[in-house]
């Protein structure tokens, strides 16, 4: 089944020329079948980019997808422009009445600054609050990750000697037939990109929170609410097979230390083409909460 975006997102031109299906609005509305509503919470600098990573994996389940995106009202963003903003963005105060079945909310590029420090935090803070009892179910990203562990449970991130950078081996800590797991190999890969993690030992200690999945090298990956209704992955498993590079690219020419990404170009060679080792995995993490997390837990009728 498709996801249903707006006609003229520049995602939707891209995601049709990978056969992926999309649906308009008009032929959305003759299935008898209640969508499911998905708000997108895009931090990420370079939103556009962004939104098509995300809703080329949310495409890849049999469920109808109505998809909103969600800006912040105190940051104005520096890298995608107003006009697109305002054409397929909404501010917190447009729907903070309405209920959805799940809610993202993407990686940003502050997690080196205290949380209190970022200028959106408070409102970061209101629309967590918010999705405890309008929202199904919560799937955090890499900082947005580390916000929500740091809001609901306490925990909070410390800086790593250096940038976590590269494609990284992860592995199941505890299935418990856990459906967000459900097709895993044992060993999988997935992007990290970010300055700070979190401590294994903070999240074993919480009796509220169960890890899922880490990494020898990139530390605690997958972790979920003993209720079922937040998620907390730090890696990007969203990231094309260029996104790396262009990173590694922007920091080297902005002078910034940084190393190749691991695990990523063959022979570590950055002229080569990168090698995509992780896209199954990530294709079935977003199937898996789309479908257990969200569908089979949303109520029909808010």
């Amino acid at each position: 089944m498709p996801i249903n975006i707006p006609d003229a997102l520049p995602a939707r031109r891209v995601l049709e020329s990978e056969n992926v299906f999309v649906m308009g609005t008009s032929r959305a509305m003759q299935q008898d079948i209640r969508p499911l509503r998905i708000m997108i919470l895009n931090l990420m600098p370079v939103k556009i980019i962004t939104e098509t990573q995300i809703l080329r994996n949310l495409s890849n389940s049999p469920l109808q997808v109505n998809v909103e995106f969600m800006k912040m009202s105190s940051h104005t963003s520096k890298n995608t422009s107003n006009e697109h903003l305002d054409t397929f963005y909404k501010c917190f105060d447009e729907v903070r009445s309405q209920k959805y079945d799940g809610l993202i909310i993407t990686g940003a590029p502050v997690e080196q600054m205290p949380f209190e420090e970022v200028d959106y935090w408070s409102e970061l803070t209101e629309i967590m609050e918010w999705s405890k009892s309008n929202v199904t179910n919560t799937f955090h990203i890499c900082w947005g990750a580390q916000a929500g562990l740091y809001y609901h449970y306490g925990i909070d991130k410390y800086q790593l000697p250096e940038k976590m950078f590269g494609v990284f081996e992860h592995h199941i800590v505890d299935d418990a037939n856990e459906p967000l797991l459900r097709g895993f190999d044992e060993v999988f890969r997935v992007p990290h990109s970010r300055h700070t993690s979190v401590r294994r030992e903070a999240v074993i200690a919480n009796e509220n929170l169960k890890l899922l999945a880490e990494s020898d090298d990139a530390g605690v990956y997958i972790i979920v609410s003993r209720d079922r209704r937040q998620i907390f992955v730090s890696g990007h498993s969203e990231y094309d097979r260029d996104t790396l590079a262009s990173e590694y690219m922007r920091d080297k020419t902005k002078g910034l230390p940084i190393k190749v990404p691991a695990n990523y170009f063959p022979n570590d060679d950055p002229t080569q083409k990168p090698i995509v080792t992780w896209k199954s995995h990530a294709s079935l993490l977003y199937s898996n909460w789309l479908n257990y997390y969200v569908y089979q837990a949303t109520p029909y009728e808010w």
